[in-house]
C-alpha cells in the first residue's frame, strides 16, 4: 500500500504534533486568575466518590484525547489517498481467429450447422480473440476482433436467425425450372409475407451485396482477403493468426475479381495466417450453382492447404471440435507484453478506525454528561 499524496501526510502529521504540543503547554501553563475560592476542599478530595471520579475523568480524558488524535490521523492519511499499485501482464501466447463465411445463399445449411456447432467452442475460449467476417459480392467485419465471448456468441445467434431466413426464403419463392424469385403479388397476405421477409433478409444483407448487378456473387477470394486485413496490427505484431472459413467456391463473378482464391490464399501464406476450409458434401451442393462440384473442391483444398492449413469437408462425422483441437494444436506465438498499472484505492481501514473514534468520543461525552 502507497500514497498518491504522500506530502499531504508528512505536512499533516508535523501541522497535529504542533497543535498537541501548544494544546499541552497551555494546558499546564493555564493558572488561577482570581475570582471565589471554596475553602477546606481537602475535605471533599479525600471522599471516596471524588477519588474515583476523578480517577474516571482522567482516564476518559485520556481516552477521549487519544480518540481525538486517531480520528485526526486516520483523516489526514484519508486525504492523502491510500492506494494499493496492481501490475497486469496482458496478450501473451494467445490466437487471433477469424470466421469468414460465405454468406451466399446456395450454403445456408452448412452456414447454419457451423454456427450451431461454433457457439459452445466460443465460449470455452480462454484469451484468444475471436472476430467474424461475411461475405457474398462486398465484405463486412461483422464482429471485429474481441475476447468478448458473450458478445460474439449474441452475434452467432443472429447468424443462425439469418441462415433459417434465407432457407425459409429459398424454399417458398425461389423457382428451381425458371431460376427467378416469384411469388402471387395478387395474394394480398402471400405479399405481405414476402416484403417482411425480404425486409428481414434486407437487414442481414446490407453490405454484403454492393454492386453485385456488375461484380457478381460469391467472390471467394475478395472475401478471403478482406478478412486477412481485417486482422489488427498485422503488420506490427507477431501472433497466430487463423481463418475459419465456409465456402463452396461457387464464384459466379460478372467481372473478374480484384482476388481471386489462388492469390489470397498467397497473401496468407504470406502473411503467416493459415485457413482451415470447410466445404460442403455433394448431397448439400446446391441447385443454385452453376460451376463443378470437384473442380471448386479441388480449388478450394489446394488454396487451404497452401496457406498450411487443412481442409474439411462436411459430414455427419466432421466435428467442430476437432477443427477447433486442430487449430489449438498450432503453437501459440509468444508477443509483445503489454504491461498495465492500475492505482486502487484502498480506504476502507482508515474509514473503520475514523468511524470507530467518533463512535468512542460520542459514547464517552454522553456518559461524562450522566
Amino acid at each position: 500500500m502507497h500514497l498518491i499524496h504522500p506530502r499531504v501526510l508528512q505536512i499533516g502529521l508535523i501541522l497535529l504534533a504542533v497543535l498537541i504540543v501548544v494544546m499541552h503547554v497551555l494546558k499546564v501553563t493555564i493558572k488561577y486568575k482570581g475570582g471565589i475560592k471554596a475553602a477546606n476542599t481537602h475535605f471533599v478530595k479525600n471522599l471516596d466518590i471524588y477519588k474515583s471520579r476523578k480517577k474516571f475523568f482522567l482516564i476518559t480524558s485520556i481516552i477521549l484525547e487519544a480518540c481525538l488524535i486517531v480520528s485526526l490521523v486516520s483523516s489526514i492519511v484519508l486525504v492523502a489517498r491510500p492506494a494499493r499499485k496492481e501490475t497486469v501482464n496482458n496478450g501473451t501466447k494467445k490466437r487471433d481467429i477469424f470466421l469468414c463465411m460465405d454468406v451466399s445463399y446456395s450454403i445456408y445449411d452448412l452456414n447454419y450447422d457451423l454456427v450451431e456447432r461454433l457457439e459452445g467452442v466460443v465460449s470455452g475460449l480462454d484469451g484468444d480473440r475471436f472476430g467474424i467476417c461475411i461475405y457474398n459480392t462486398s465484405s463486412v467485419l461483422y464482429v471485429p476482433m474481441t475476447d468478448d465471448y458473450d458478445f460474439v456468441n449474441s452475434k452467432l445467434e443472429e447468424l443462425k436467425e439469418y441462415f433459417v431466413l434465407q432457407k425459409e426464403f429459398m424454399d417458398a419463392y425461389y423457382d428451381k425450372n425458371t431460376g427467378y424469385i416469384t411469388y402471387n403479388k395478387a395474394d394480398k397476405e402471400e405479399y405481405e409475407k414476402y416484403l417482411e421477409l425480404q425486409e428481414k433478409l434486407d437487414y442481414y444483407d446490407a453490405g454484403t451485396l454492393v454492386k453485385n448487378y456488375i461484380k457478381g456473387s460469391s467472390l471467394i477470394g475478395e472475401g478471403l482477403a478482406s478478412c486477412m486485413y481485417s486482422f489488427p496490427r498485422l503488420d506490427e505484431e507477431d501472433r497466430t493468426r487463423i481463418v475459419i472459413m465456409s465456402t463452396d467456391n461457387s464464384q459466379e463473378n460478372l467481372a473478374r475479381p480484384l482476388v481471386e482464391l489462388d492469390e489470397a490464399a498467397d497473401i496468407c501464406k504470406k502473411n503467416d495466417i493459415k485457413v482451415f476450409g470447410i466445404f460442403p458434401n455433394k448431397d448439400n451442393w446446391s441447385w443454385l450453382n452453376t460451376t463443378d462440384y470437384a473442380k471448386d473442391e479441388q480449388e478450394f483444398k489446394e488454396a487451404v492447404t497452401k496457406t498450411g492449413g487443412k481442409y474439411y469437408k462436411q459430414s455427419d462425422s466432421l466435428s467442430v471440435d476437432d477443427i477447433v483441437n486442430d487449430i489449438e494444436r498450432e503453437e501459440a506465438l509468444e508477443v509483445e507484453e503489454v504491461t498495465i498499472t492500475k492505482v486502487n484505492d484502498q480506504p476502507k481501514i482508515f474509514m473503520y478506525i475514523l468511524f470507530a473514534s467518533v463512535v468512542v468520543m460520542l459514547v464517552i461525552g454522553l456518559v461524562m454528561k450522566i
